[in-house]
């Protein structure tokens, strides 16, 4: 859906929920918050909060929150040390990821969980969507696979500890500063860094560095992986070594093409690129012509205040309901035109 040059986009508020119920849990484990039934509730209250802040920052005309298949995984399926490593997690998280989809649900806002699939998904799908209905997007999450959707329309939001005031807004330009890499080299560079927090080895010898100035020099791997099936690997040797001697950085031309023609190292990058792609053409639900459907704001003020009252937190029930049953910041430039 083309945007009209005479009037604002509109925003999609991506949220990677079970990244914020993650950090919510470890920050606020300590206060032992518990719903009206006496069930834990620190982290479904912490993630609330941040999207209220969110929210009230951004002003989205929709938001989607992105879940996982907590019963099937197509990418244990493919790799079943997929993630292996990490901690079993506490049986108060794992309440509290499973009532979350309900909670959202209740107060109206849009949830997906994919068969088989992760929330990261629902992030690529939902920079798709945003990009064929002509509008912007927000992606909120710690996951840097995100970085891959990042485009002129679709900013991603890397939680750290700062929480959502603290924490960068990647566009871009903010990517390669802090990268030194373009958003669309991303997976190609990911693939070849590995990631440890999934279990994923990388293409040995080849890390963040190495990765981010074989690709802003030789351009993307497609084309490398061209060079050194027809040429043996020449140009991007070259080309590496023409930069190194511009900088007065040490020559690696040689050295990057033997570690990508070593045994291995291409079917490790090609694995790596099919378990990190996330799933865009998902089918997101959203029907922003049909008001008061699923994941269109504002919400019903008295759905707000029954949902998030029963949390049992009487100052956030009231942010709630202000930031939630108020109109996004593009419905009021519509009635000033």
């Amino acid at each position: 859906m083309p945007t009209a040059p005479d009037r604002p986009r509109k925003l999609l508020l991506v949220v990677d929920a079970p990244s914020l119920l993650h950090r919510n849990h470890h920050a606020r484990a300590h206060t032992q918050i518990t719903d009206r039934s006496g069930r834990p509730v620190w982290a479904l209250h912490g993630m609330l909060c941040q999207i209220l802040e969110a929210i009230d920052r951004f002003a989205p005309d929709a938001v989607i929150f992105g879940l996982d298949d907590r019963a099937a995984s197509v990418r244990r399926d493919l790799y079943p040390d997929y993630k292996a490593g990490r901690a079993d997690k506490d049986a108060a998280l794992v309440d509290q990821l499973e009532r979350a989809g309900a909670l959202l649900d209740a107060l109206g806002l849009a949830t997906l969980t994919p068969p088989g699939l992760e929330a990261d998904d629902v992030s690529a799908a939902g920079a798709t969507w945003a990009r064929e209905h002509g509008w912007s997007c927000v992606i909120i999450t710690s996951d840097r696979d995100a970085f891959a959707h990042i485009s002129e329309h679709t900013q991603v939001l890397r939680l750290i500890n700062g929480g959502i005031s603290g924490s960068p807004l990647l566009n871009p330009a903010r990517l390669v500063t802090m990268y030194g890499v373009e958003a669309e080299h991303y997976l190609d560079f990911a693939a070849l860094r590995g990631d440890a927090s999934d279990n994923l080895p990388g293409v040995a010898g080849i890390g963040e560095k190495t990765a981010a100035v074989l690709l802003t020099q030789a351009g993307p791997m497609r084309g490398v992986w061209a060079d050194i099936d027809q040429n043996e690997g020449r140009v991007v040797a070259a080309t590496l070594d023409s930069w190194a001697a511009e900088t007065g950085a040490r020559r690696m031309g040689a050295t990057v093409v033997r570690r990508l023609t070593a045994a291995g190292a291409r079917e490790r990058y090609d694995f790596n690129v099919q378990i990190m792609s996330g799933r865009d053409d998902l089918d997101l639900g959203l029907t922003p012509d049909v008001p008061g459907t699923p994941g269109l704001l504002p919400l019903d003020p008295h759905r707000v205040h029954t949902v998030v009252g029963y949390l049992g937190v009487e100052a956030t029930t009231s942010l709630a309901i202000r930031v939630l049953s108020t109109d996004p910041a593009s419905a009021a430039l519509h009635a000033d035109r």
